[in-house]
């Protein structure tokens, strides 16, 4: 199984790769899409969108996770990364590659143990889970990958219980 995590931005998307085969978890590949500040917002949009399209040819992910708004102070910021997240959701669909939403709450709560975890402890979970020698940077990279464990622990659990 092989999924595709994504952190939604519009300056910054965070994007990691990871492959189970068994209990074994790997790092394929993990990275960052930048768009340009002072582009044109539908312009960003469309270089996300063919970013993430040469992702999906060419690291093939069974599924990918994204993370779900949250509540912010900021409503232009709020706006412009909802349509991001519509953009990526969009391309995803086109690409027919299946798409599940995890809340930051439920990532942290997967990845560190408990939804109160704080930024760092996200990192150094992710960092020591995927076997790395340092915390992937921006920070964006870090969260993506955590949701792509955090999928894959929502799997696992869902495998269990469908077994009992």
């Amino acid at each position: 199984m092989r999924i595709l995590g994504i952190d939604p931005g519009t300056a910054i998307v965070g994007w990691g790769i990871i492959d189970v085969q068994g209990g074994t978890i790997s790092v394929v590949d993990y990275g960052a899409i930048t768009t340009q500040a002072g582009t044109e917002h539908a312009v960003r949009l469309w270089e996300i969108s063919e970013d993430l399209k040469h992702l999906v040819t060419t690291f093939k992910p069974d599924e990918v996770a994204i993370e779900e708004l949250f509540f912010a102070n900021n409503q232009k910021t709020v706006m412009a990364v909802a349509e991001s997240r519509g953009a990526m959701l969009l391309t995803f669909k086109q690409l027919g590659v299946i798409v599940y939403e995890y809340t930051p709450l439920q990532v942290k709560a997967a990845v560190a143990g408990h939804g109160r975890a704080d930024k760092k402890d996200v990192q150094y979970m992710v960092t020591r889970l995927l076997s790395l020698s340092e915390v992937p940077k921006p920070d964006d990279v870090a969260d993506a990958l955590a949701i792509a464990l955090c999928h894959e622990s929502r799997r696992k659990f869902e495998i269990a219980q469908k077994k009992s």
